[in-house]
């Protein structure tokens, strides 16, 4: 009759070729707490249910590899993205240049200056890295790298605001993704916010109204993910600039997307930049790295020498700030725009200056490969919180299935996953945001896939 006696003992399991192997692989510590997992599940499946065998040697091992695979598996893995969002915030958001990704690398591989002074040979600043590049790109006085832009606006408000007067038109009390929420923001960062104006209307005068107590911020939000349409009204930003200066309030804009060209030229709707707010008369400009400028995440905060100062010294400061890899990252990206190349290097930028005869050939060289599918038009759009409700004309691949949810699923076990969407139960795959080295694993997956 069997009995637990007759379960392999962990020492007879460590004698074996195999168990070697998996020490091997995945070191012996975690090799021994899978084998001792599966014996416990061995046995406690025995005393439920006795059987007239228990598991062999071979099938223990075999079941402790799965678990080791299983246990050291990354989660975080490179993906294809076929939705035709170039800012897919669940897929990452910016797909970095060749020359960011070298230059994080090259940081990341050794030691660096990161905080040492080579020329003099003492104790140097992590601040000052990228901050000439963001002088000369914006004209700003000064500048600070944080670690994303939801940061930067905490810190400035804390440094800036703590116990004081903010004032926010009530249109701009957005709460974008992760419930990342301003008023929220404001409160945790100590600052009294003052609402004026109405959701869809707001007006100079209401600015002056609130103005006439001492105020230390007016902060602009940017609407990130939404707009407002239909009877609206909101000032220039010039002008609510010019009516905070007389009162001798200071003006912060929190652009979140961060463009420092112009999308216009895309044919989409323009999206503010950073120099333009400078040149409203903002004194404090917040922008994300990884959205429109196409870097790695990041916080960025250009404006006055003096409030930037400020903010450089405040304890947050130290929380919040940016590591070697993320510097070397944004520089490298910064580079980009200051020797005038962003368009033909950065990727985003690449994806939106192709031209619809390059999209419909690569969607017709797909459909070619696999031999089957239509070539149709489409949209792709920029998303992560920029351009709310813009899109631009794109061709797509589209593959008519038995079942779009079960074949997604499909797409989505590929190595690596494809992740792509669906219309009137058509599954469809966007050339836009394939990078063309991807072309490859993309059609090796599709025809697993089909």
């Amino acid at each position: 009759m069997t009995n637990l006696r007759d379960l392999p003992s962990v020492e007879q399991l460590l004698q074996t070729q195999t168990s070697a192997e998996l020490i091997a692989r995945f070191g012996r510590p975690l090799a021994l707490t899978a084998i001792r997992s599966i014996l416990d599940e061995a046995r406690a499946r025995f005393k439920l249910n006795p059987v007239p065998a228990l598991p062999s040697i071979d099938l223990i091992l075999a079941q402790t590899d799965s678990l080791l695979s299983a246990w050291t598996k990354p989660t975080l893995i490179p993906v294809i993205n076929a939705t035709g969002v170039i800012l897919h915030t669940n897929l990452g958001r910016a797909p970095l240049s060749a020359a960011t990704i070298h230059a994080m690398d090259m940081v990341a591989r050794g030691y660096s200056n990161l905080e040492y002074d080579l020329e003099k040979g003492t104790r140097g600043s992590r601040l000052i890295h990228a901050e000439s590049i963001l002088q000369k790109l914006t004209g700003a006085e000064s500048a600070l790298v944080v670690n994303n832009n939801a940061a930067a606006v905490l810190l400035v408000l804390s440094a800036l605001a703590n116990r004081k007067r903010v004032i926010i038109s009530r249109s701009q009390l957005v709460e974008i993704g992760g419930g990342f929420r301003v008023p929220d923001v404001m409160k945790q960062s100590g600052a009294k916010l003052v609402e004026v104006g109405t959701t869809n209307r707001v007006h100079l005068r209401d600015y002056e109204n609130a103005l006439q107590e001492p105020t230390a911020l007016v902060m602009s939000v940017h609407p990130s993910n939404f707009k407002i349409i239909g009877f609206t009204e909101e000032p220039d930003l010039k002008d609510i600039v010019e009516v905070s200066h007389h009162a001798a309030a200071f003006v912060v804009d929190d652009l979140g997307s961060g463009a420092l060209l112009d999308t216009a030229k895309y044919g989409l709707a323009h999206e503010p930049t950073v120099q333009e707010s400078l040149a409203a008369g903002s004194d404090v400009v917040c922008f994300s790295g990884d959205k429109l400028l196409g870097g790695p995440q990041a916080g960025i905060i250009v404006g006055r020498k003096v409030l930037i100062d400020k903010i450089k010294k405040h304890p947050l400061a130290r929380a919040v700030r940016a590591d070697k890899v993320c510097l070397a990252g944004i520089s490298a990206t910064l580079l980009h725009y200051l020797k005038n190349d962003a368009e033909r290097e950065i990727p985003i930028w690449k994806m939106m200056s192709l031209t619809l005869k390059q999209v419909r050939g690569r969607a017709e060289a797909w459909k070619k490969e696999v031999g089957q599918g239509n070539v149709v038009e489409g949209e792709s759009t920029v998303g992560g919180g920029s351009l709310p409700g813009e899109s631009f004309k794109t061709y797509l691949l589209s593959l008519e299935v038995k079942s779009p949810d079960k074949f997604l699923k499909k797409l989505r076990d590929q190595d690596p996953p494809i992740i792509a969407r669906t219309e009137n139960d058509k599954i469809l795959l966007d050339p836009r945001t394939i990078l063309p080295e991807q072309d490859g694993a993309l059609l090796a997956g599709l025809k697993n896939a089909l």
